[in-house]
């Protein structure tokens, strides 16, 4: 079911990117329920990653806000963002390939870690039992996603489609009440393409909200709540996945008008 529109948990107001003499994002606007899956769709270069990448901090604002559960998350630092509870993976895969799987996963856990870094270098007993929860929160994460069998496996070994999902659980392990995806089905079968939504929406019935970008158009319109539409930084649709998939500018801007 629909979560109800009227309590975002994040509201984009009026935002806008400029590089250079180029806007990347005009006055978009639009919230994402909370609990619910947005999908964020549109043609290369129409300024998804952009707006993902300003809600995570990795980019400035030129105009416009970005509030996180009513308070104003745009300006601060990406460590001060992620620790309001906002979790992302990237669409260029950022894993460390030399550590094994679950010790890339245990990164993302760092922010929900107690002890100084007194307590962490000399092994005090506060710092390990905070890593050994980190471990088991991690390896608990592996089994969702079906993957404690390669714990042990270094990240470089693992397949496209794998890698993507250690870079979600990863995300995860942040405890995040936001997920950012940035197209996390790129490289995966069909199969794995199913099984990740099935994961997918298994967190949103666990109450998560995540706002994806991907170019599956089958997978977004099988998955979303709500598809916000982007063409050259503009918002051009905003709605349920019936009604985007049928509005002659979502259309226009992917098949091109008749001449």
């Amino acid at each position: 079911m629909m979560p109800e529109l009227s309590k975002p948990l994040m509201e984009i107001r009026n935002v806008t990117r400029v590089f250079g003499g180029l806007k990347a994002l005009e006055n978009v606007s639009f919230n994402v329920p909370r609990g619910a899956i947005c999908g964020l769709i549109g043609p290369n270069g129409a300024g998804k990653t952009t707006l993902i990448n300003m809600i995570s901090g990795l980019g400035p604002l030129s105009d416009g806000a970005i509030l996180l559960d009513g308070q104003l998350i745009s300006g601060l630092a990406p460590h001060k963002i992620a620790a309001r509870g906002v979790g992302r993976t990237f669409q260029n895969i950022r894993l460390f390939g030399d550590l094994s799987v679950l010790e890339n996963v245990i990164l993302g856990h760092h922010l929900r870690q107690r002890g100084t870094l007194i307590e962490t270098l000399l092994r005090l007993p506060r710092s390990r039992s905070s890593e050994r929860d980190s471990r088991s929160a991690a390896l608990e994460l592996l089994v969702s996603l079906g993957m404690e069998h390669l714990a042990n496996v270094q990240a470089r070994a693992l397949s496209y489609g794998d890698q993507r999902r250690v870079e979600i659980a990863r995300a995860l392990a942040l405890g995040p009440s936001l997920l950012l995806l940035d197209e996390p089905a790129a490289g995966m079968n069909s199969t794995e393409t199913d099984g990740l939504c099935e994961f997918l929406l298994s967190l949103r019935e666990s109450s998560l909200t995540i706002l994806i970008i991907e170019h599956d158009m089958d997978m977004i319109m099988r998955m979303s709540d709500l598809v916000v539409v982007l063409n050259f930084g503009l918002k051009i649709a905003e709605g349920p996945p019936d009604f985007v998939r049928n509005e002659p500018h979502v259309i226009e801007a992917y098949l091109g008008s008749e001449q």
